[in-house]
């Protein structure tokens, strides 16, 4: 049964040989493995216009390690579902050999990618031939003064290119994550449906977080997911989704007159992490640059698997770690529990 947060008391007992669950009988399967710290935008909800210390390069896991750490989660802990982020994992250059590696592995995960898209033209048909399956595109607008408003880059085309030659490659359903701004691109919201409608994307709006490198995250004038809905319904008609959320982040709807480019019904999603919190049905384990293990997006603790790896740890006792870290996973983010604190990493070098 999902828990909610700040629900019903955790089990009692240890964690066990297996897959990763936690107290409240959540199992993660679905893994986030952030390649980098490093990005080539400086979005305004993400970090300053200035960047950020990055992590110094002994510190952030070798191609062969992070391969490892993938193959004990897979073949040890039940992992199903891969996705590599980043920062911007375009810019780690063993991609391309990581997915590879992943894709050889027995049972073989689905692969995705969190991209910014800058750079995917040229590497969607590489990754697509290592064993990618599909990407997710960050795009919070479609007007260039407001994308440049947003990044403090100039670099629009090279995203919608990216796009484009993703579904060319075969990465498919592309999807299309974004992330609108009171003020600044909250009007976006019916052009970017238009748009994903119009060229067989899959469009998820995501509120913003508190996830910034500034902390200066404001709830009272982020967009929430209820204003997103309004605003798609003045131009489209919404029908609920029959298909089961299942532990998937985004809340879907279908559109009505408009058919996905497979074939079937068009959707639109809304991932409400603030006011629409799904922690009761999350499926999610977290894999930073830097070998550390975090149970929850919003986690203030990590533990460290880098230390175990570089100092002789077999993979059973790295498997152990990891199911210890995930069996204290929390009930809930907390994000309205007067308490609550902003974790000390930003998204950036967290992962998505």
């Amino acid at each position: 049964m999902a828990v909610q947060p700040g629900g019903s008391q955790p089990e009692t007992g240890r964690p066990v040989a297996g897959g990763l669950a936690d107290r409240y009988g959540r199992v993660a399967t679905d893994l986030r493995v952030s390649l980098t710290d490093r990005c080539n935008l400086r979005c305004s909800y993400c970090m300053p216009a200035e960047g950020l210390a990055w992590l110094p390069g002994p510190d952030v896991l070798t191609d062969d390690e992070v391969g490892r750490l993938v193959r004990i989660a897979v073949e040890r802990l039940g992992v199903t579902e891969v996705r590599f982020t980043g920062g911007e994992p375009l810019l780690r250059p063993g991609l391309l050999s990581i997915v590879s590696a992943a894709a050889a592995l027995t049972p073989r995960p689905t692969l995705s990618l969190t991209t910014n898209g800058i750079g995917l033209a040229r590497l969607a048909g590489p990754l697509r031939s290592a064993g990618l399956d599909r990407v997710n595109v960050s795009l919070d607008t479609l007007d260039p003064a407001r994308f440049e408003q947003l990044t403090r880059r100039r670099r629009l085309p090279d995203v919608l290119a990216g796009l484009a030659a993703a579904v060319e490659a075969g990465l498919t359903p592309a999807k299309i994550n974004s992330v609108l701004m009171r003020g600044v691109n909250e009007a976006d919201a019916p052009e970017l449906l238009r748009f994903a409608l119009a060229h067989g994307y899959e469009l998820r709006f995501i509120e913003q977080m508190p996830l910034d490198a500034q902390h200066a995250w404001d709830r009272s004038v982020m967009v929430t997911a209820s204003e997103i809905l309004t605003a798609l319904r003045a131009g489209f008609t919404l029908l609920p989704d029959p298909v089961a959320r299942g532990g998937a982040p985004a809340e879907t709807w279908l559109v009505e007159g408009f058919t996905a480019a497979g074939g079937g019904p068009a959707r639109v999603g809304v991932i409400g992490s603030v006011t629409r919190p799904f922690c009761g049905d999350c499926d999610r384990t977290r894999l930073t640059a830097d070998g550390q293990v975090r149970a929850c997006l919003f986690a203030t603790e990590e533990s460290d698997l880098r230390g175990a790896l570089r100092t002789g740890a077999d993979d059973e006792e790295l498997a152990r770690r990891w199911r210890v870290a995930m069996w204290g996973k929390r009930a809930g983010h907390g994000i309205d529990d007067p308490s609550f604190l902003q974790p000390a990493r930003p998204m950036s070098a967290i992962g998505g």
